[in-house]
């Protein structure tokens, strides 16, 4: 059945704030990839990625899109400078989560290249991505299971502040 939503003034639906930031979490994926996200604030996320195709690569301050779905799952979404998108759902009570990344052409080709501190590297990022080639997109689409799930607090600049291999 289909439902009617009424939009706000601005024709935005509403959303329901989600209540993960300040929370860090590790995770590893089905494929054995081991991430690390630091939900920074309701705009912002730090990560680090342990290991996997782009381990090694770490970044701050990357603008999410986070919204609270249902009492325990939550969605957070981003587009980065190299052109890779990121969508992932994340169930904390259940400690799993499912992320989903679309890789550009290059990243799947070469990820290697994306392995740095991201921010210290932004204009040669973009570079990276306008040559390509974007498509076909190389998606990984799995579920992980969250191994380390913590509340340390809004805007902590300590949380992720050194690349993976550090302490955790």
């Amino acid at each position: 059945m289909y439902m009617s939503t009424t939009l706000s003034g601005d024709d935005t639906p509403a959303q329901h704030e989600s209540t993960l930031p300040g929370h860090r979490l590790i995770y590893t994926y089905d494929t054995g990839w081991v991430y690390e996200m630091y939900v920074k604030n309701s705009t912002t996320i730090d990560y680090r990625i342990h290991s996997g195709i782009v381990g090694g690569r770490w970044v701050r301050d990357q603008h999410v899109d986070l919204v609270q779905l249902a009492d325990d799952v939550h969605k957070i979404s981003w587009d980065e400078p190299t052109g890779t998108t990121v969508v992932v759902n994340v169930m904390p009570r259940q400690m799993r989560l499912h992320g989903t990344i679309f890789f550009p052409r290059w990243v799947g080709d070469d990820p290697g290249k994306t392995v740095c501190f991201q921010n210290d590297h932004l204009d040669l990022m973009r570079r990276y991505r306008d040559e390509g080639p974007t498509y076909p997109a190389f998606v990984v689409s799995e579920f992980a299971t969250i191994t380390h799930f913590e509340h340390v607090g809004i805007d902590d600049e300590s949380v992720i502040s050194q690349a993976p291999g550090g302490t955790t």
